[in-house]
């Protein structure tokens, strides 16, 4: 599926176009794996209130602030967006029952866009255990 970010550091919620896939899939019981190509992009999954939203993108600028000398600015100048994927991961496995995504009550499919805005790939891939 394709992500269209519309800021630098934003997180997208993808749990309903995560559903369709799986739906689409006919994988009644399995995993559903979601993950991203790009080195400045994170798969993560938590809760979608705007407040946690905000704190972990604050988070992630306290941990890795940007133009903080970093080696790699010299060549692409997004430095911290590479570091902060790598905090974050470029996947996540989720199960699968009776046809759907198995997530907690508030947990949510989001992806983390660290150097956009851009126009991203998000695979998922659904494999039965049936």
């Amino acid at each position: 599926m394709q992500v269209r970010t519309g800021k630098r550091i934003e997180l997208i919620d993808i749990t309903s176009r995560v559903r369709e896939c799986v739906a689409d899939s006919g994988v009644r019981n399995g995993i559903c794996v979601i993950s991203t190509k790009h080195t400045t992009t994170s798969i993560i999954v938590n809760e979608n209130e705007s407040g946690i939203v905000s704190d972990i993108l604050d988070l992630l600028e306290k941990l890795v602030p940007v133009h903080a000398g970093y080696a790699h600015d010299r060549i692409d100048n997004n430095a911290d967006s590479h570091l902060k994927a790598v905090l974050l991961g470029s996947s996540e496995m989720i199960p699968v029952a009776d046809g759907r995504p198995v997530l907690g009550t508030w947990q949510s499919i989001f992806l983390a866009e660290l150097d956009g805005p851009r126009t991203r790939e998000v695979t998922v891939t659904v494999l039965s255990s049936d």
